[in-house]
């Protein structure tokens, strides 16, 4: 049995999508690598609970929705990893938090649904692992990072029994 199998993670073609109005979310934030994502993922998940249990974001999106995003990739390797609600406005944004709106565009959607989320953060790895190595590659498109890498997306689905979340990943037409 492979990896892919072991976790449930597909090797399938995303949907590609145009994403019309901008999501907004307010949250936490961590500087990152590909050493640390793992540790910081899970430091960065806890701090966002504290923060939501502390019910200081407003104008929350309704149905719920939670995402954990990527983006300001620089030559060092390191990355910016936030997490947070989506709102429907970010004013006023509360001490010591951080808002960040996921651009409009074109992105290839990917639907995760890893089988155990004991295993999600190394499902997750192993799916970016394929995209990034494997799909886009062989694609007509590339990584669009110019504001955005990717994002999960998790709304109730994600809390659900047989839990599934999306995949965004930044794209464009390969020159």
């Amino acid at each position: 049995m492979n990896i892919y199998t072991l976790l449930n993670v597909k090797k399938e073609e995303p949907q590609i999508i145009s994403l019309e109005t901008p999501i907004q979310m307010v949250g936490v934030s961590i500087r990152t690598d590909e050493k640390r994502i793992f540790k910081d993922s899970q430091t960065l998940g806890k701090e966002y609970e504290r923060v939501k249990k502390s019910g200081v974001i407003q104008h929350k999106k309704d149905p719920w929705a939670f995402v954990a995003i990527s983006k300001d990739y620089r030559p060092d390797g390191s990355w910016e990893y936030l997490m947070g609600d989506v709102v429907t406005q970010v004013d006023p944004l509360p001490k010591g938090l951080t808002s960040f709106e996921i651009p409009a565009g074109k992105y290839a959607r990917f639907i995760f649904q890893p089988r155990s989320l004991l295993v999600w953060g190394i499902a997750l790895g192993v799916l970016k692992g394929y995209i990034y190595s494997e799909w886009l590659p062989d694609s007509p498109y590339e990584n669009d990072t110019a504001i955005i890498g990717d994002f999960e997306y998790h709304d109730e689905r994600s809390k659900s029994k047989k839990p599934s979340i999306e995949l965004y990943v930044a794209i464009k037409n390969k020159k």
